[in-house]
């Protein structure tokens, strides 16, 4: 792979909330090696000119989930896992365009997945560095287990129960195994229920998930294995639970009250909002398929979305970007940077889903930053983010190069 040379850009600082002016960046292999405000030179290596534009680190999406191509996630029960991984194929590649270089995701990709984007140099498979969880676990009835109501529950495991993007498992001893089959398989981090959920039937939104000792039970194993475990949840009770348990990050938590963000900052605990997926799920839920219970849990969840950014902010938690999508709003992942900026400043999201997204995956220095050393994920952008999130917002409209690991994904500049 020859050199790349970026000349006449301006480099956006994401640590110091700074656009350095008039510099070069010049990438060798998949990683940075000179950032400078005097010309570099470099023989051999191919140049690209900025025209003046913003050269700024690749975005991380730290809740996704790429294999459900459907709102109404039943429906995905019983899919080939094949299936499931070409229909993904569009949906990383999207996510990718728009200028997401990096995301975790929340239960459904699994390690193969993960290995054809990280073999797929050559182009056959193109998409964000994944993070992947494998199966939620959720305990019986909580959110994950799909099983409809019946004077007879159908045991885990028969094929209406078959969900690839969640596992219920319940009991200390049979958790931690599960947590030990997943990362033998190739997760890495777990996700648990802590709470009820929207999507799924038969769970309250305030019902509690996981209990104190299954919780630590789960965190103990993944903590053996030096990685850690996130948790859905939206109560304060819910989240208490999981956070004292020793969780890394709560998902949503839009029910959140200041204690238990005071808890979490006190722990921290990192916190990832997915505000945009209920905007997406009230527009377009019922007219795709989600039942009445869901409905209304909705419109419960996201009449609080903004109040609990507020509260995460006030009481000094480590905010990460998330989205959560699914089916065919996933177009609409970089709506979420619009939606925060009601309550946070540009910087604050862009660290958000830069700095803040690599320290919670542990990569801090080596993605989420324009720096020596760091991977060269980057973006070449037709405007200033700090000023105007809008040039980051649709499908990469203004997103004039994508380079992932220093690989050109898409280049809008070879005309």
């Amino acid at each position: 792979m020859s050199p790349t040379l970026f000349k006449n850009v301006h480099v956006l600082d994401v640590r110091q909330g700074a656009l350095l002016e008039a510099h070069e960046v010049l990438v060798e292999g998949d990683t940075i090696r000179e950032v400078s405000d005097t010309p570099i030179t470099r023989p051999g290596a191919r140049v690209i000119d900025g025209g003046g534009r913003t050269l700024m680190p690749g975005l991380i999406d730290c809740h996704v989930h790429v294999t459900f191509s459907h709102t109404h996630l039943g429906l995905l029960a019983g899919t080939p896992n094949t299936t499931l991984a070409y229909r993904a194929l569009p949906i990383l590649r999207g996510m990718l365009r728009r200028g997401f270089t990096t995301v975790r995701d929340c239960g459904g990709a699994d390690w193969a997945l993960k290995q054809a984007v990280e073999d797929g140099m050559d182009g056959t498979v193109i998409g964000p560095r994944l993070f992947v969880s494998g199966p939620a676990l959720s305990p019986t009835g909580g959110h994950g287990d799909f099983r409809a109501r019946s004077d007879r529950l159908q045991p885990v495991g028969c094929g209406c129960q078959r969900l690839a993007s969640t596992r219920v498992v319940d009991g200390v001893d049979a958790v931690r195994g599960a947590v030990r089959e997943l990362l033998q398989m190739g997760a890495d981090q777990i996700k648990i229920m802590s709470s009820g959920g929207v999507a799924s039937p038969t769970d309250p939104i305030d019902a509690l998930g996981y209990s104190l000792e299954e919780t630590r039970a789960i965190v103990d194993e993944a903590a053996a294995r030096h990685t850690g475990v996130l948790a859905h949840a939206y109560t304060p009770a819910a989240i208490r639970r999981a956070v004292q348990c020793g969780v890394r990050s709560i998902e949503h938590g839009n029910l959140i009250d200041a204690p238990t963000a005071a808890l979490m900052a006190e722990r921290g605990t990192f916190a990832v909002p997915t505000l945009i997926t209920y905007e997406a799920l009230a527009r377009d839920g019922a007219r795709l398929g989600l039942g009445p219970e869901s409905v209304a849990k909705i419109a419960r969840v996201r009449a609080a979305g903004l109040r609990s950014l507020e509260i995460f902010k006030a009481a000094g938690v480590k905010l990460a970007f998330g989205t959560d999508l699914l089916g065919a709003s996933h177009a609409l992942q970089s709506e979420e940077l619009l939606i925060r900026a009601q309550v946070q400043t540009p910087l604050e999201i862009l660290q958000s889903a830069t700095l803040v997204g690599a320290e919670l995956l542990g990569q801090q220095g080596k993605i989420g930053e324009v720096t020596p050393g760091a991977r060269a994920d980057l973006l070449l952008v037709n405007g200033n983010p700090l000023q105007d999130l809008r040039c980051l917002a649709g499908q990469g409209e203004r997103i004039a190069l994508v380079m992932q690991g220093g690989q050109l994904r898409f280049n809008a500049l070879r005309s």
